[in-house]
Formats: structure tokens, C-alpha cells, sequence
């Protein structure tokens, strides 16, 4: 089979450095796609990104796929003919639907039988006719939010193109693309290079740029930023801060990158650390460093796309530029110095939390109940939650914040501090937001939980009471994100509160007649329902949830603790079965009446040794579970429960349990409700039975 080196670049302006990986994968992928969707065969893919260029090589692709044999099958062939041997319509139909004439068609053996039918070879996908239209669908299909035009033409990307390459082996004539004829004619380095570069192989590409001072492979330009980081901060001995983010968005602002180590001045550290780390990596895209003690360095390292000759001058221009925004910082935290949080909260009656929910001093003092009410059940400070709540948003009015957003509860926290609130108040205005995101780190006193559950029950009671439910993508207030936190709190904490008493509490605080009367219930059934991702993460099945959900159950810490009883029941010899009896029960039962009315189990109706034995078994492994079920113990319980199997396959194996003689019939189903019962007190079992 020939094979060829295929390559497709797509050299623009500038390309958005924080979805550059994103579009260079998707780019890599719809490539690839487009090869296999036509059978043809490649072998190793390797993709580049650099602000300049998306590009995908991949080595020894087919030239043409393999042909195929397409088989269409159309009536038996008993119905093909009528009595006088003539096609019957259903025949005609299908020939002529196929375009050719009935005498074409042939038997074909099916496993229901001969079908009268149709086989055509046909030849396999050329890859050089076949280029442009996947080069085409891969660039529709990414993932761009906003595309653009430039000049006169109609043609869109998300920044304007202006070269483009398409090479299988030396054929690069593969028709337009983005409105430019394809050829083998890339560009270097914007200011390192000059003219163009020819390309006499696709192989050539990756080493061909390296001459052009361009690292071409997104992967191996990163590996390079961070050996370098590493070696500017093992000058100063230091250790480089590395956000993984930040660092995808550097290495998609260079194409040659060239650390550079500057300074600012010391007398800058007296302002929040956070501060300073903010303008330098969200303004400047620098890298901060910490000493030996973890504290912050007036250094900053960054990553230039020029390699000078006067690296001097490049670390002073930095210099000139951070210096402004760090005194901007200074000065915003001298200023908000002056005037207390609490002198703030007059300013928050201007800001509008949400337009049917009122403003942020409304909250705050939702908050200021909530946090107190929950502070109390958690064992806590009331007085300290509630002061911490209605101080939680004051520093969104204070001038570091409205410079810089990601500051919010950092500043707070600081200037809390400075006004002489307690170390818990000041802490609980930074913890509120924790975890800000997955794996995050959780609030570590009792204020600051209370603070964070409030504010984010506050939300969520708020907006699903006035219709406003997250919906597909659209989630604007973060309500998942809000209900995973709480779950995260009160479980990673062990704090054991009934969320439905929370929410209640959280609803108690808005006007009356505000929210929808479900609201509580409608959130509730929101919140638990996160568990069920949370489960999959840990690889515990779905119908493991499911049976603990089926008992209504409203406290996180308890839905955890009984979730992985009930995970360790399943890998007992006796689960299934028992699973499986539960199932037959629960079916039995749900056939009778919604008002029939259960009793005692009668001993003296207990006629047959195999329902003696089991009503005998229940009596005693009932006690002994009970005595776990009052310490919360689920896993001891249901493998004490276990120990039933034996009897409860006797009993459906030997006992009618709908026995012609009522009180029979009714002292059996009193005994099956009773056995539901005992697994119930943990889970519904039942709903660990697979559907087929």
C-alpha cells in the first residue's frame, strides 16, 4: 500500500492564546476524522500551535483507501415474482430505487432467508482528492465563539489567514481553503525571520521553522518555558509559582520564548501578596516567586518572544510597565484603609443582587440570619457568623476590588483584620468563596462554613424560587457549582445537618410569598442530585445512589456514610439475591392497593417450616442490625442483614405467598413488608437489580 507524509497548516494573525490549545486539538482531531470517516489509514499524528499557525502532520497515510463491496437488500425472493413470473412492484421498486433493472438484482442468503438484492464494488477514497473537503469540515467544526472577516472577502476564522499550507508527500495543489490556493510556503519567526520558506517534504516542517526561530510543537515550546523558568528561579534560589493556565496562555503568546528575570521595588510588599500577584500574572503575564519561606519575592520572571541582544533593555521596558500597576495596588490599599467594612454597608443598597431578589444589602442581611442559625447547629459562634455575614460583601465597593476582581474576600479578609474584627470574622471573609472550584480547599473554622452554606442556599432557594433553574449550558449564577460546594462542606467536614431544615431556614429569610411554595423540595431533589456525578468519580455504580435516594434521605454526611454501605453490600456473596428477593417483594407489594392496610406477622399463622424459619431469622438478625442502625453503623447492619439469604430463598422457593386462604395470603405479605422494611431502615436493595 503507497503512503505519503500529509501536512496542513493554517498560518494567520495572531491567534487568542487562551483557546489556542483548544483549537489546535480540535483542528488535530477533525484531520484525523475526516482520514478515518474515508478508510484511510495513517499512522503517527503529531500537532503544532503557535500564535501564528495550526498545523497537523501525520505520517504515512494511504493514498487510497481500500475498495469495498456495498450490499442493499430488497424483498424475499419468494415475493419477488407474482404467480406469472413477472417482477412484482415490490421488485421494480427496489431495482429501481438501486438504478439498475430487476434482472441486475441477485439472490443473497440472509439469516431469515434468500433476499433479493444488489452488490457493487466500489473504489476506495483518494486522499489527494479528498484533502480539501477534510481540511474544510475540520475548520467549520471548531470551536470558535466569534468568527471574523477582513478585507473584501466573506470568508470567516477567528483571526485572518493568510497562508496556507496542504502537502501529500511533494503534491500541494489540493484546491482553496479560508479563500487561499493551498502550497508548500510557510513563514518563520514575525521578527527573527525573513521571505518565505519553501518546503520540498512535509517531514522538512518542524525543523525548517526551528531554523526560522519558530518551536512549532506547542508541547516542546511549553517543556522549554518551564526549564527555563526553572533556571532563572535557581538563581535567585527561588521557587517559580507555575499556573498551569497561565502557562498555556504564555506559550501561546510566543513562538521563541526567552525567560527573563526583573525586579520590582521592595517597598510594594507591604501591599496583599495577592495583589501584587494579580497585576503582574493577569496584567503581565509574569511568573512570581517565592522564598524558602514561601513568602513573595519583588521578582518576577518573563517570557519574551525575541531573543535580543540587549536582554538589558527588554527586562527594564518589563520593569517601566509593572512599576504603575503595582503603585495602582499600593494606592488603592493605603486608600481603602481609611474607611471601615462596615462604614461600606450603606453602598451596597445601590448594588443589585438580582432584580427580583433585591440588592447585595439585602443578602447581606438574609446572610447575617443564616449564618447565625447555621453557626448554631454547627456547633459554632452564632454572633461570629452573623458579623461575618454582613460584612461577607462589603469589599466588593472598595477601590482594590473594582480594580481587581479576583481580589474579592482576599481584600476583605485584610481589611477586616485591619479594623480590628476578630481573626475568625476576618478569616470567614476570604473562606466564604472556598472551594472556589474542584479539589479546592475547604473552610477551616466554623464561621466561615456557615458563611459559605449560607451564601450559596441563600442563591439557590433565591433563584429557583422566582423560575430561574440552570438549564442545559446556561447556569449563570453557578447553581452547580454552588450545590457541590455545600455537599462538599458538609461532607469532607462531617458536618452533619439535614439540608432540607437548611434550605428551609434559607427560604424562612426572603419575603413571604417571594419564592414558589416547591421551592425547597425542588432545590433538595437539585443538590442530591450532584451526589451522582461525585459517585461516578469514585467508580461507584449509579444503582448504588439510586437505592439510597429511593429512602428520601436529606442529610449529605448520612447519604455518604449509607452509599458506601451499601457499595460494600454489593461485593457480598449474598447481594445479588438478596437484591434480586427485595425486587420480587417490592413488585408483590406494589400490586396491591394503595390503601391496603398492613398488620403484625401472627406467629400461629405461620404454617410452613420455610416462613417459620425466616420470620425466626428476622426476629434475630433484626435485633443485632438494629443495634448497628442506632450508631449509624449501615455497613455492619446490612452484612448482619445479609445472613437472611439462605432463608429468604427457602421461603420463594417452597412458600405460595398468594395462598388462597386471605389470612394466610395476608400474614405472608405482613412478613415480606417486614423483611422490605429491615433493608429500607439503609436502602431500597432492590434498585441494585440491573435492568436488562
Amino acid at each position: 500500500m503507497s503512503t505519503e507524509t500529509l501536512l496542513i497548516e493554517l498560518g494567520t494573525e495572531e491567534l487568542p492564546p487562551k483557546n489556542l490549545k483548544e483549537l489546535a486539538l480540535a483542528f488535530r482531531d477533525g484531520i484525523v476524522d475526516g482520514l478515518q470517516q474515508r478508510e484511510l489509514s495513517h499512522g503517527e499524528v503529531r500537532w503544532f500551535a503557535s500564535p501564528r499557525r495550526l498545523a497537523v502532520l501525520i505520517a504515512e497515510v494511504a493514498l487510497q483507501a481500500p475498495d469495498k463491496t456495498l450490499e442493499a437488500l430488497g424483498p424475499p425472493v419468494d415475493r419477488a415474482k407474482d404467480a406469472e413470473g413477472q417482477w412484482t412492484p415490490a421488485a421494480a421498486g427496489f431495482a429501481r430505487k438501486q438504478g439498475v433493472t430487476p434482472e441486475q438484482l441477485e439472490s443473497i442468503d440472509t439469516p431469515k432467508g434468500p433476499r433479493l438484492g444488489l452488490r457493487q464494488s466500489v473504489s476506495g477514497a483518494a486522499a489527494a482528492d479528498s484533502i480539501n473537503t477534510i481540511i474544510n469540515d475540520s475548520i467549520k467544526q471548531l470551536p470558535i465563539a466569534k468568527r471574523m472577516r477582513w478585507g473584501a472577502s466573506r470568508v470567516e476564522f477567528v483571526r485572518p489567514v493568510h497562508w496556507v499550507v496542504a502537502m501529500l508527500g511533494d503534491n500541494c495543489e489540493h484546491g482553496e481553503v479560508l479563500g487561499l490556493a493551498t502550497g508548500n510556503v510557510t513563514r518563520g519567526h514575525r521578527f527573527h525571520s525573513r521571505g518565505d520558506i519553501v518546503l520540498s517534504r512535509p517531514e522538512d516542517y518542524p525543523q525548517a521553522l526551528a531554523d526560522a526561530k519558530v518551536v512549532a510543537d506547542f508541547e516542546q515550546r511549553q517543556q522549554m518555558i518551564r526549564e527555563q523558568i526553572a533556571i532563572e528561579a535557581s538563581a535567585l534560589k527561588a521557587e517559580a509559582v507555575i499556573d498551569p493556565e497561565l502557562l498555556d496562555e504564555v506559550t501561546g503568546l510566543v513562538e521563541w520564548p526567552v525567560a527573563l528575570t526583573g525586579s520590582f521595588e521592595k517597598r510594594f510588599l507591604s501591599v496583599p501578596a495577592e495583589a501584587l500577584v494579580s497585576s503582574m500574572k493577569e496584567h503581565q503575564k509574569y511568573f512570581h516567586l517565592l522564598d524558602s519561606d514561601g513568602q513573595l519575592l519583588p521578582n518576577f520572571i518573563t517570557i519574551s518572544n525575541i531573543e535580543s541582544e540587549d536582554p538589558i533593555q527588554v527586562i527594564d521596558g518589563n520593569e517601566r510597565v509593572i512599576r504603575p500597576r503595582l503603585a495602582d495596588a499600593a494606592f488603592f490599599f493605603e486608600t481603602d484603609k481609611k474607611s471601615s467594612l462596615e462604614s461600606r454597608l450603606p453602598q451596597l443598597d445601590k448594588i443589585i443582587f438580582q432584580q427580583q431578589l433585591g440588592t447585595v444589602a439585602e443578602k447581606s442581611r438574609r446572610l447575617e440570619h443564616l449564618a447565625g442559625a447555621l453557626a448554631e447547629r454547627l456547633g459554632g459562634d452564632p454572633q461570629q457568623a452573623a458579623r461575618a455575614a454582613l460584612l461577607s460583601k462589603t469589599d466588593l465597593v472598595t477601590e482594590m476590588v473594582l480594580e481587581f476582581p479576583d481580589m474579592q474576600g482576599i481584600a476583605g479578609s485584610y481589611y477586616a483584620a485591619h479594623d480590628g474584627e476578630t481573626e475568625e470574622v476576618a478569616a470567614a471573609q476570604l473562606q466564604q468563596y472556598w472551594p472556589r472550584y474542584s479539589g479546592d480547599k475547604l473552610p477551616d473554622n466554623l464561621s466561615s462554613a456557615a458563611l459559605g452554606l449560607a451564601d450559596r442556599l441563600d442563591t439557590l432557594v433565591g433563584i429557583f424560587g422566582i423560575g430561574q433553574p440552570p438549564t442545559g449550558s446556561k447556569d449563570p449564577f453557578a447553581l452547580r457549582r454552588a450545590s457541590l460546594s455545600v455537599l462538599r462542606i458538609l461532607v469532607e467536614k462531617e458536618h452533619d445537618l439535614d439540608l432540607r431544615d437548611c434550605l428551609s431556614l434559607a427560604a424562612a429569610q426572603y419575603p413571604e410569598g417571594l419564592l414558589a411554595e416547591e421551592t425547597c423540595e425542588q432545590v433538595l431533589s437539585y443538590m442530591l442530585e450532584r451526589f451522582r456525578a461525585w459517585y461516578e468519580e469514585e467508580s461507584i455504580p449509579v444503582e448504588v445512589f439510586r437505592a439510597v435516594a429511593a429512602t428520601d434521605p436529606s442529610r449529605p454526611l448520612d447519604i455518604q456514610h449509607r452509599v458506601h454501605a451499601v457499595n460494600d453490600f454489593m461485593q457480598l456473596p449474598e447481594a445479588s439475591a438478596l437484591a434480586a428477593a427485595n425486587k420480587r417483594v417490592a413488585n408483590i407489594l406494589g400490586k396491591l392497593e394503595d390503601d391496603y392496610s398492613f398488620g403484625e406477622v401472627s406467629a400461629d399463622l405461620l404454617v410452613e417450616p420455610q416462613e417459620k424459619e425466616l420470620a425466626k431469622q428476622m426476629n434475630s438478625l433484626g435485633e443485632k442490625s438494629a443495634a448497628y442502625l442506632k450508631s449509624e453503623s449501615y455497613a455492619e447492619a446490612l452484612a448482619t442483614l445479609a445472613g437472611l439469604r439462605t432463608a429468604v430463598d427457602a421461603f420463594f422457593d417452597e412458600v405460595m405467598v398468594n395462598a388462597e386462604d386471605p389470612q394466610l395470603r395476608s400474614n405472608r405479605l405482613n412478613l415480606l413488608q417486614q423483611l422490605r422494611g429491615l433493608f429500607l431502615q439503609v436502602a431500597d436493595i432492590s434498585q441494585l437489580v440491573v435492568s436488562k
